[in-house]
């Protein structure tokens, strides 16, 4: 077992797109450092994504925590393909065209969830504006397939925004979901430049029609992207304005010279602040650290968001 800084555990491909792990902010700060031990359940979790043709955004984002998630028994895991329709400046998933749906791909993830006895599954895609409904009948399938399979197990659905389509998200809501998860990302004044193919009034109408819905919802912030704190606070009054009880908040790092460079690396300090403001605002539980991402401890997310009953505005 070892610790070794965030940027020197990229892979071999993102070394090829000359990664740039300073940015205009400068060199890393010392607590970006993750422990790489490749345990059992690690070993485990590896080789059956490969046997079933799987996919983890875990791998496809180049997630600063796989190696404790799946240590943990825990993954994130990636339907429709790993090839996105869309080019957000901060995200690494490949763009381009993607392939035929995979209709047989509910039942491997189930099958997946049932041999690692998961208690709680995130499920995310890329976007896939080219379908009519944005992938959203394959959710609901492979929420169904883990409901026969494994039917203790709760279910966490990460979103894309299906381009507004209010159908889209009732085909999921019908599903019933343990908890709906859609990253907002970042300020409404960074949107053009980092998701200049998002809307932000669009993705809180998503997270509004799934507590209309009465799912718990979930939604994450990056942060470092040029934003400031009376911004962030904005965005989290807005979250608390549509029923969002949830929320994660992570430093953005820069995947390659080709992405948005940091602006700078938020302190420790300053994410436990903007934890106290989170829950000053009213979120059952907010999640904030330099390494944090929306799927990380996921399951104690489900835990805080059932734990009180029912949502609170």
């Amino acid at each position: 077992m070892s610790f070794v800084p965030v940027t020197a555990v990229r892979s071999s491909r993102e070394a090829a797109g000359k990664p740039d792990g300073e940015g205009r902010a400068g060199r890393l700060p010392p607590w970006f450092r993750v422990r790489l031990e490749a345990g059992p359940h690690y070993r485990r979790i590896q080789s059956l994504v490969r046997e079933q043709r799987l996919h983890t955004i875990c791998e496809e984002a180049r997630c600063p925590n796989k190696w404790e998630c799946w240590n943990d028994r825990t993954a994130t895991f990636l339907i429709l393909g790993d090839v996105c329709t869309r080019r957000c400046h901060y995200c690494s998933v490949h763009t381009g065209r993607p392939g035929r749906v995979d209709w047989q791909e509910p039942e491997r993830v189930a099958e997946a969830v049932r041999s690692l006895d998961l208690r709680h599954v995130v499920i995310t895609s890329v976007n896939r504006d080219e379908l009519d409904d944005g992938g959203a009948a394959l959710f609901a399938e492979t929420i169904r397939a883990i409901r026969r399979l494994v039917p203790l197990c709760t279910v966490e659905t990460l979103v894309p925004d299906f381009q507004g389509q209010r159908a889209a998200v009732e085909t999921v809501l019908a599903a019933h979901p343990d908890m709906f998860n859609h990253n907002i990302e970042v300020v409404p004044r960074l949107f053009p430049v980092v998701r200049p193919q998002g809307s932000y009034a669009r993705s809180l109408r998503v997270l509004s029609w799934a507590w209309e819905g009465g799912r718990h919802t979930k939604s994450g912030l990056m942060v470092g992207l040029g934003e400031t704190l009376e911004e962030l606070v904005a965005v989290l009054r807005d979250l608390r304005a549509v029923g969002c009880e949830v929320v994660s908040i992570g430093q953005y790092l820069q995947p390659t010279i080709a992405h948005h460079a940091v602006d700078r690396y938020y302190t420790l300090e300053e994410f436990d602040a903007l934890r106290r403001r989170g829950l000053a605002l009213g979120f059952r539980h907010v999640e904030s650290g330099p390494l944090v991402r929306s799927s990380y401890h996921a399951d104690r997310h489900m835990d805080h968001a059932v734990r009180d009953g029912e949502t609170v505005i």
